[in-house]
């Protein structure tokens, strides 16, 4: 993942393609050593295509993964308690005479 990370940064910072000198020098400045197997792995992949439509089709597969949701929305109740004494005690505005 860091030199899929470090390839984007590279494409973002205007290398395009990137290299593998690229990429290293990215990993080399935060203490990370790049596996060459790892990286020559990434580089046959991405030969030849575009960075731009890969990064389309891979938001459009994740777009169709189910996300779930549904299991927050628990808190906030804590509030009311207090704020309902108060309203409860406030006098009703009486009706104006016609």
């Amino acid at each position: 993942m860091r030199i899929v990370a470090a390839y984007l940064l590279a494409a973002v910072g205007g290398k395009n393609p990137p290299s593998k000198d690229d990429v290293n020098k990215i990993l080399d400045s935060v203490g990370v050593k790049a596996d060459s197997e790892k990286l020559d792995k990434l580089f046959a992949e991405l030969s030849g295509k575009d960075l731009d439509e890969l990064i389309k089709a891979g938001t459009e597969k994740l777009s169709a993964v189910p996300s779930g949701g549904g299991g927050g929305g628990g808190g906030g109740g804590g509030g009311a308690a207090a704020g309902g004494a108060a309203a409860a005690a406030a006098p009703e505005p009486e009706p104006e005479p016609e």
